[in-house]
């Protein structure tokens, strides 16, 4: 696996063969940047953006991220040899100084947090057999950890039937293969 674009372009990101985890594929990886870049549905600017990576593996995304122009990514990762796998990915590519690792739960991170924590772009990739995420970002709304200009991307099975109406202002929603990417971002009109 490899970075697709930025000035860590070209570099390798070791991956873990697991049950548990799943890397994102460079194709859909590509596509959610071009969202990102060139949609006018999308206010957000990676560049300089502080990025939150929950559920997230060994760092593809956050990396990625790191890589285009974004000033921090904090990652949120449960899965212990995941989290291995990520250190050893940030050491390599020597981008510690603007990353955050956390092992420890989702739930258990945010709770932590204050208003005062402010997020650009929010990643989640959780389990496709799970939903949890969902109260993950119930929490993340009624915390205010988000800017004012910013982005929730989420990562799902394209037959998951997910009730975010209530939850987040959908803005896209793009299908690949299996997967699909929601767009969105926390709208005042929505409870």
């Amino acid at each position: 696996m490899r970075i697709v674009s930025g000035f860590l372009k070209g570099k390798k990101i070791d991956f873990l063969k697991s049950a548990t985890t799943r890397p994102l594929r460079d194709f859909v990886k590509e596509n959610i940047f071009n969202i990102i870049k060139h949609s006018n549905l999308v206010d957000v600017k990676l560049e300089n953006a502080n990025v939150l990576d929950l559920y997230s593996g060994i760092g593809s995304f956050g990396i990625e991220c790191i890589s285009r122009g974004a000033k921090k990514t904090t990652f949120i990762e449960n899965d212990n040899k995941a989290v291995i796998k990520l250190k050893i990915n940030l050491s390599n590519l020597k981008i510690q100084d603007q990353t955050k690792v956390f092992s420890e739960k989702i739930i258990s991170f945010l709770n932590r947090l204050t208003n005062k924590d402010k997020f650009e772009i929010i990643f989640l990739d959780p389990p496709f057999a799970e939903n949890i995420f969902v109260e993950e970002l119930k929490i993340i709304k009624k915390s205010a950890i988000y800017s004012k200009d910013h982005l929730i991307i989420i990562h799902r099975k394209k037959k998951s039937k997910d009730d975010l109406d209530k939850i987040v202002n959908v803005l896209l929603t793009k299908n690949y293969g299996r997967s699909k990417i929601i767009f969105g971002n926390f709208n005042l009109n929505t409870s």
